[in-house]
């Protein structure tokens, strides 16, 4: 795969815990098959473990006798005793080609080790997606006294987007948003901006939109997920697929000191993904497409926090639609839907009337140390003065074009046009209507 050489050169701290693979790789498998992975070969994983282990210790064994003959050869050469260094140069050689063979089998353990997912939460539901919790349902399903449009029948009834023209300028599942439309997508990236930094704390980063590959490894995304990315082969930069990876990536290979945590920031930033599969009618429009705009949530944590603290960042999210007025459910993930990196992840689903169904527009996830290891983020524990790996959270505070799906069709009326929410009236200069 492209690149993974360098990763794997430049790796400086843990993919998963050492301790669990070498001490328990029961727990590893086990939390495979919750998973329902079945890609990964733990027991090689196990055995290159095992062979580079040895290598490093042979290797550091002949340096060490390396180290004590050159001392000796020193203090014959000083009292005019010298003694032919032809052995010293055959060892300094063998331990060369020790190096070499050690370097390969650690490039081979960590070419392996890069595609373990993280272990889930004790909490998550072991299964496949039939799995998936319902935690909560909030508000009513809006009831209407006339069929309801979906938001692409009002979109081009009200002139708020031309996706024909966007596939003109860039290609199919791009969107376009024209007049009114663009003036609302706006109102909302900056009226969530603000919920979340005056209400609920978070410090707002404005990051690049394009991001390094050390970058997309520290948050998971590489190498496992490389094709499913937009990539500028010139440069070897990727087009961001969510804030999540410039945002976690700014205290990359750091030590943080504990009272500082948690750090909270929220970023927006638009977001491009292939998304790569089947497209049907029922994907028309915003529902899936390639780019899309995303106000997101980060938290850097402690780890004995970190669950509380994603607890605070759903309520974050939900704290969002339920100013909009929407209806929408809080789903836990099962382990055969959680995403790679993530031990635990709760997603929120709005619903859509004119669709008849609910749309994804949150993730939040814990990833524990999973990315703090690939990351190298670390914090200095008050008590004992030691290092300790960051716990990383992150969500969608929250995601659209899918959001803007669901208030179309919510709040849409009989005459065709479609109302305002109160919230984002005075972002919008008091309009009331679309």
């Amino acid at each position: 795969m492209i690149g993974l050489k360098s990763e794997v050169k430049n790796l400086r701290s843990e993919v998963v815990d050492p301790k669990l693979l070498r001490e328990h790789p029961d727990l590893i498998r086990e939390a495979l098959k919750r998973r329902g992975n079945t890609s990964v070969d733990l027991d090689t994983l196990v055995e290159l473990d095992q062979e580079h282990r040895k290598a490093l210790a042979s290797v550091e064994e002949q340096r060490h006798l390396l180290k004590k003959e050159s001392a000796e050869f020193g203090r014959q050469k000083s009292t005019k005793h010298s003694t032919p260094p032809e052995d010293l140069k055959k060892r300094s050689n063998g331990i060369k080609q020790l190096e070499v063979a050690m370097k390969k089998t650690e490039e081979e353990l960590w070419r392996h080790l890069a595609f373990i997912p993280n272990i889930p939460h004790s909490s998550v539901p072991v299964g496949d997606g039939k799995a998936n919790q319902v935690v909560r349902t909030v508000g009513a399903k809006p009831a209407f006294a006339f069929q309801p449009k979906t938001h692409l029948e009002l979109a081009e009834q009200l002139g708020l987007m031309d996706f024909g023209r966007a596939a003109k300028v860039t290609g199919s599942h791009f969107p376009l948003y024209l007049g009114k439309g663009a003036r609302l997508e706006r109102a909302l990236i900056n009226w969530m901006l603000d919920v979340h930094t005056k209400a609920h704390g978070y410090t707002e980063v404005s990051p690049p939109f394009l991001v390094n590959r050390a970058s997309m490894f520290g948050t998971g995304q590489l190498p496992k997920f490389e094709e499913d990315m937009y990539r500028l082969k010139d440069d070897d930069l990727f087009l961001v697929p969510t804030a999540e990876v410039p945002v976690t990536n700014l205290h990359r290979d750091e030590i943080l000191e504990e009272p500082r945590l948690p750090l909270s920031y929220t970023a927006y930033t638009p977001c491009f993904r292939r998304e790569a599969g089947s497209y049907g009618k029922e994907t028309r429009g915003l529902v899936r497409v390639h780019q899309f705009d995303k106000v997101e949530l980060v938290k850097f944590t402690a780890p004995d926090t970190s669950y509380a603290e994603h607890e605070r960042m759903v309520q974050h999210a939900e704290t969002i639609l339920n100013r909009l007025g929407l209806h929408y459910r809080v789903v836990c993930l099962s382990t055969g839907d959680l995403g790679f990196a993530a031990a635990k992840c709760y997603d929120l689903e709005a619903w859509a009337p004119g669709l008849g169904q609910y749309l994804e527009v949150s993730s939040c996830s814990n990833f524990e140390a999973f990315q703090a290891r690939r990351a190298n983020i670390r914090y200095r524990q008050q008590a004992t003065n030691k290092l300790a790996y960051v716990h990383t959270l992150n969500g969608s505070g929250v995601a659209l074009a899918r959001t803007l799906v669901c208030l179309l069709e919510t709040y849409q009326q009989e005459d065709g046009h479609v109302r305002i929410p109160d919230v984002l009236q005075p972002y919008v200069d008091g309009q009331t209507v679309l």
